[in-house]
This record gives C-alpha cells, structure tokens and sequence, in this order.
C-alpha cells in the first residue's frame, strides 16, 4: 500500500446522504475476485441509464469533475452492507480522499485498509466545500495529513482530526498485513521458541 502524506487534487461532488454501500458498487458487480477493475462501476445506477447511456445530470458524469480525486458526500456515508469493494471501487476510479460528516464504521474502516483517507468534518464545513466546488470550476484541495489540515487557493483552511494510529497506518503506507510483518522478527524468535518447548514436552 502506498503511503500518503500529501495530496492535491480536483474535488468531486455527490450531493446525497445516505449513500449506501450498494449505491457506491451494485450487487451484480461483485463477481470478481481481483481489487482492480471496480472503478468503471462506480455509482453505475446514479451514472448510467439501464441501456447503458451515460445519465449527464449526474454531477461526476460533468466534464468539470472528470479526474477528480477527492470524493466529498453527506452525512452516513458509505451504510448498508459491508462489502470491501466499496472502497475498492472508489479507490480504482481514482479517488484517494472522501469528505463527509459521518460514515459507516464498517466502511469508515475498510478505507483504511485500502489507503483511503476518510475525512469527518462538521456538516457546515462540508457544505462550504459544496459550495466553493459548485462556485470554481476545477476547484481543487490540499489534503495534508502529516498537519491534519485541507487547505485551497483561495484561503480556505480547515483542521480534522484523525486517530493517531490510523493516520500513522496511512503516512507509513501500511495495511494489516504490513504492521504484522514489522514485527516478523519477533514472531519468528517466538515460533522458534514454542517449536523448543514443543521439543521438550515430547
């Protein structure tokens, strides 16, 4: 996983509450097995009709937002079923940050694992984003995570707060897997040290 310290990029709206899990990657899309190749599914029922024709009302489908890479929603982001390729499917269409007032744990927690920074702010400082992003064409933020802080170019600042452990798993770039193998010299003295006992108890 990568490490993620800084990040600049063009914001994205979807302007409703409560976006499900089901909403973010349909069921009929889950047949895969790899992390890749869920980001053309995206939203697939917001973006496109049942025929398959792009739907251009829907706000990513707008040619202002195409390459967005800081994905900001309402509050309960991400509810319902606790399905991995949510975040999977975020992450491959090319968002590395989501902005929202609240989350699903489950899903709160699946971004972590897949280095996704989930960021929570006050509903008030989320609309002000809705607005600066609906008002400036290309509207971009700086995500800093080593300060905790979004920052624009036309003087927005806004500090967020994070559980130090999760925001050390994401500047250090690791998952599950990567903090245990930090530790794989101790796991390794200890195994060694139950084959001995093992040994001696035979």
């Amino acid at each position: 996983m990568e490490a993620f310290k800084q990040h600049t990029g063009l914001v994205g709206p979807v302007d409703r509450v409560n976006v499900d899990t089901d909403a973010i990657i349909p069921k009929q899309f889950l047949k895969r097995i790899e992390r890749t190749g869920f980001g053309q599914f995206l939203f697939f029922e917001w973006r496109f009709t049942e025929d398959g024709q792009v739907i251009p009302t829907f706000d990513l489908n707008k040619p202002r937002y195409q390459g967005a890479s800081v994905l900001i929603s309402r509050a309960n982001f991400g509810c319902g079923s606790s399905r991995e390729h949510a975040p999977w499917a975020i992450l491959d269409y090319g968002f590395k940050v989501v902005i929202a007032p609240s989350y699903a744990d489950i899903f709160y927690n699946n971004c972590f694992k897949n280095g996704i920074l989930p960021i929570k702010l006050s509903e008030e400082q989320v609309e002000e984003l809705f607005q600066c992003t609906a008002k400036h064409e290309g509207y971009k933020l700086n995500v800093d995570l080593e300060n905790k802080t979004l920052t624009d170019e036309y003087g927005l600042k806004i500090d967020f707060d994070l559980d130090e452990h999760r925001r050390q798993f994401l500047l250090q770039g690791l998952d599950d897997i990567g903090l245990t193998l930090q530790h794989v010299d101790k796991i390794s003295a200890y195994e060694a040290q139950h084959q001995e006992r093992l040994a001696l108890n035979l």
